[in-house]
């Protein structure tokens, strides 16, 4: 009998542990099978650039597959730059192209520098127009790989495009980060086919006011006067549109299509036959806003470098 009870004892506590080993074998199945581990979410499907974007931009399968062929421009802070960048990389600001010598509101604050001096500070950097330029920043900031791209072209380097994504998108496509500075050897580079049609002046709209459209590329919040970026004077050129310049991207910082770009443009009044000119505050939002509206069929789009810190300084007529 108490052999009996002994192996009925026995018996239940198997029983008992085969219970609980079949439970925490469901758990770790579960665990492991989910579909998705905590904090990490499935890779974005990389959207394929619209041809038309071709001579503007590339993506980053492309750099990386072309990394050692061409010239990597960091436009982002040195800061930024000395935390990590991608491999070759030279970091040139938009100040390092630009005069600024004056103080904010003086004329001439800010605009990109003459053309002897600014073929004399592109050469510096090793670029003599034998390779493509690609340049990249962070969408988070001002567009600055726009106006280095503008200031650029204005140089006659038309081989020049930015990153699609910039930095964010290197990154998050498994690119390599780097910290090592590169040795650049400076190159004796000439200007000879400048374009000036990507600039407009202070003079150049008050003697056009009535044939061009201004388009304002600053938040709404600077449009209507509710703040500013250091500027004489609250609001906008008067007859201005605003078209703020991040609306040119997607959530995630890249670019948005053709199609989505030109409704924008559309539906704010812009004709691709129009004389445009954009402005902000010192022409680097302007400058990457322009360069989006020549890529989008706009070709008379220029960038009004002095923008409104000039407009403002000179006391001239502003609305909210």
């Amino acid at each position: 009998m108490n052999r009996l009870l002994r192996m009925s004892k026995n018996r239940r506590i198997f029983v008992y542990l085969a219970v609980i080993g079949v439970l925490l074998f469901l758990v770790l199945v579960a665990a492991g099978c989910g579909g998705k581990t905590a904090g990490t979410a499935p890779p974005k499907e990389v959207k394929p650039l619209d041809k038309e974007m071709e001579p503007y931009y590339v993506d980053v399968a492309w750099l990386k597959e072309n990394l050692s062929k061409v010239v990597v421009l960091d436009a982002r802070s040195e800061k930024e730059y000395n935390e990590g960048h991608i491999p070759g990389a030279i970091n040139v600001t938009w100040q390092s192209l630009s005069n600024m010598t004056p103080k904010q509101g003086e004329a001439g604050w800010g605009v990109v520098l003459p053309q002897e001096e600014l073929a004399k500070k592109i050469g510096s950097f090793g670029i003599d127009g034998s390779k493509p330029v690609i340049i990249y920043n962070d969408p988070k900031g001002l567009g600055e790989e726009g106006r280095v791209l503008w200031m650029l072209r204005i140089a006659g380097l038309k081989d020049t495009r930015m990153l699609n994504g910039g930095f964010p998108a290197w990154k998050a496509g498994g690119g390599e980060i780097s910290k090592e500075v590169p040795a650049v050897k400076p190159v004796d580079f000439k200007i000879t086919s400048p374009d000036n049609s990507l600039l407009a002046t202070t003079d150049y709209i008050r003697s056009n006011m009535s044939k061009i459209k201004l388009v304002d590329a600053r938040s709404i919040e600077e449009y209507t006067g509710k703040t500013n970026h250091g500027e004489k004077a609250l609001g906008h050129i008067p007859g201005a549109i605003s078209i703020p310049y991040n609306n040119a991207y997607n959530s995630d910082g890249t670019i948005k299509s053709i199609a989505e770009l030109k409704e924008i443009f559309s539906k704010a009044g812009l004709d691709p036959s129009d004389d445009i000119v954009v402005y902000c505050t010192v022409g680097i939002r302007s400058g990457f806003l322009t360069e989006i509206l020549r890529m989008c069929g706009y070709e008379k789009a220029k960038n009004y470098n002095a923008s409104f810190s000039e407009w403002a300084g000179l006391g001239l007529p502003v609305e909210k």
